[in-house]
């Protein structure tokens, strides 16, 4: 396959794979508000929210590593050297790693695969961050007693 056709499409399959993680965290965090919404007790309605949101950062993971696995068996776009047998464990576990941005090791990829990796990096941390936000407004409306405190305690 020409260099600039695999990179092509090596674009539009990071592109469908972002678009489905974003929309999928768009979705639980709207999903999330309105649940904890509902007459929750405060400290269960934290606990929902960070369940809820390791779950999307882990069905994320699973829909990058389910990316890599399309691109590596089904195309000539790259590989991802160190994955021997190319099960969905060994691309989750390397989905992982670049979706925290730990970085790589033992797994390197190689060819336009490099692609999907690099928006995976930025992608998992974009999300991250927005967890956090949203974390944080959900603790402040749940648990305003401690921000009260720290507000307190910073003026002493």
């Amino acid at each position: 396959m020409d260099e600039h056709v695999s990179h092509l499409l090596a674009l539009m399959i990071t592109g469908i794979v972002v678009t489905m993680c974003v929309v999928l965290h768009y979705e639980a965090l709207r999903f999330l508000s309105s649940a904890v919404g509902i007459h929750v007790h405060k400290r269960i309605g934290v606990l929902v929210v960070m369940l809820g949101l390791l779950a999307a950062h882990v069905l994320e993971i699973i829909i990058f590593a389910i990316g890599y696995m399309i691109m590596q068996h089904s195309t000539e776009l790259g590989h991802i050297t160190g994955v021997k047998e190319g099960n969905l464990l060994d691309f989750i576990y390397y989905s992982s790693v670049v979706y925290t941005t730990v970085g790589f090791g033992d797994l390197i990829p190689v060819g336009a695969i490099r692609i999907l990796s690099g928006f995976e990096g930025l992608t998992g941390l974009a999300m991250i961050t927005w967890s956090a936000s949203f974390t944080f407004l959900a603790m402040q409306r749940l648990w305003p007693h401690l921000l009260t405190r720290l507000d307190s305690d910073s003026k002493k």
